[in-house]
């Protein structure tokens, strides 16, 4: 009986041991596919992943190098140049050593267009037409799609397919992909090295009318106190934080000693003005209010040898005979208050029309001095002929007092300079006078500034 009874154990346990072996064999089965199917996965995907970086490494290159000749160097639009250097730029990329795709040069993978940061989006528009950018305000320019500021690239894997591997097992030989790439040049924000040409830097109050960049109105840079009427613009060292961690953003300020270094520099370069390093947008800068008498008599000599062309005998007289155009920073200066700390957000383009010299609260215009030669020379002379404009004197060196008053203001309304409160510039001792110029100006710094009127000449990435 015994016997028997194992014998049926052992049948059954036999049978189950069977049963078992064959849901094993299955499940190894299933195991393996499921394997397979994710090596072929993960080793496609890295695949797949490594030619998609080809791809927007391609398109990322053609949109940057279309975008930064999209400006002529006037600051006008090029025509199709601009494509042209997108495509050519493109193909030169390769993935899996072969040329990346690209299909049109307009209306294609490569287009011309409007980027909107309001919207976030591009729209194409192969448009040439130059585009003024005074009495526009950076949110105006934003929305209009006629104004032509980004180049987008597409780069493809189609009329050559990235290759499948393990994949094929699956029946899947090939993959097509693509990438774009649109890259806009706004208007100059940082600048590099020797952008800025003067340790002056404005204030982007004094720019703006109804928030809209102006040229229509000049200023006048003067060393009162008074905030309601001063303080367009500051002297600069040009210092900014050069390390995340430094606590003082400024470096302490600056002071005239500094600034006048920046103009005369030791060696023999003299007139130099110019920042040494970057300035970096939306960092703040040092800065100085006040007359900084040893700054100005640099600047004024280096203006007087820039714009003294003739005079009447036809030898240089010391009265300069044009602006001096100037690009310098633009920071922030609320309630017209100068800091010794202030934000760059930009970049502007001037015209420096006239600095008064020393003098009484109101120029006296026959006050002078004489120089080492002997030779009397009238400090606060004012001007004659400027950029078009002239008082209309025959002899000014016998004019009367009024006369020349009469010279200075017909100046004034030329330019139309006025005060930060908006009255009629006087004729003030120790000031700086300037008009923000509307002209095309070549592209200067990178982008990401407001608009003051000045392009930028390197590109950035935006989508």
């Amino acid at each position: 009986m015994n016997a028997m009874h194992d014998k049926m154990i052992n049948f059954f346990l036999s049978k189950e041991l069977r049963d078992h072996s064959g849901a094993v064999a299955i499940i190894v089965g299933i195991s393996m596919i499921a394997l397979m199917s994710f090596a072929a996965l993960s080793i496609d995907l890295s695949h797949l992943f490594v030619v998609k970086n080809e791809l927007q490494n391609a398109a990322d290159a053609a949109a940057l190098a279309g975008a930064r000749v999209l400006y002529n160097d006037d600051g006008t639009i090029i025509q199709e140049s601009s494509n042209q250097t997108a495509y050519d730029t493109a193909v030169l990329n390769k993935s899996e050593k072969v040329s990346v795709d690209v299909h049109g040069l307009q209306d294609g993978d490569v287009q011309r267009g409007h980027w909107s940061f309001a919207a976030k989006s591009f729209t194409a528009n192969a448009s040439t037409a130059t585009f003024n950018l005074w009495d526009l305000s950076t949110e105006e320019l934003d929305a209009n799609e006629n104004f032509i500021n980004a180049v987008k690239v597409t780069t493809r894997r189609e009329d050559t397919p990235a290759a499948s591997f393990l994949a094929t097992i699956f029946g899947k030989n090939s993959f097509t992909m693509s990438a774009d790439a649109v890259a806009y040049i706004g208007f100059a924000g940082t600048l590099n090295p020797g952008d800025a040409k003067m340790p002056i830097t404005i204030c982007k109050e004094s720019l703006l009318i109804d928030d809209a960049y102006s040229c229509s109105i000049g200023r006048m840079i003067n060393s009162g106190q008074d905030v309601q009427t001063n303080n367009t613009a500051a002297w600069t060292s040009y210092a900014q934080q050069r390390e995340s961690g430094d606590p003082d953003p400024c470096l302490g300020g600056t002071n005239a000693n500094e600034v006048r270094d920046v103009i005369d520099p030791p060696g023999p370069v003299k007139c130099f003005g110019e920042n040494m390093d970057v300035l970096k947008l939306g960092k703040p800068m040092a800065t100085m209010g006040g007359e900084a008498e040893s700054v100005l008599s640099k600047l004024r000599d280096c203006w007087v040898e820039a714009t003294d062309t003739t005079g009447p005998d036809g030898i240089p007289d010391g009265i300069p005979d044009s602006s001096w155009n100037l690009t310098l920073p633009v920071i922030e200066c609320p309630g017209n208050n100068i800091g010794v700390c202030e934000e760059v957000v930009g970049a502007v383009n001037i015209n420096l029309v006239w600095i008064t010299g020393p003098g009484e609260s109101s120029c006296n215009f026959h006050q002078g001095y004489t120089n080492a030669d002997g030779q009397w020379v009238e400090a606060n002379h004012p001007p004659l002929e400027l950029d078009g404009w002239s008082c209309g004197l025959s002899e000014p060196s016998a004019a009367t007092d009024a006369e020349l008053q009469a010279c200075w203001d017909s100046f004034v309304t030329y330019f139309n300079l006025q005060n930060a409160d908006g009255s009629t510039a006087p004729c003030a001792k120790k000031s700086l006078y300037f008009q923000p110029d509307c002209t095309p100006h070549e592209p200067t710094g990178r982008s990401g500034g407001e608009n003051f009127g000045v392009l930028s000449q390197i590109p950035v990435l935006v989508e």
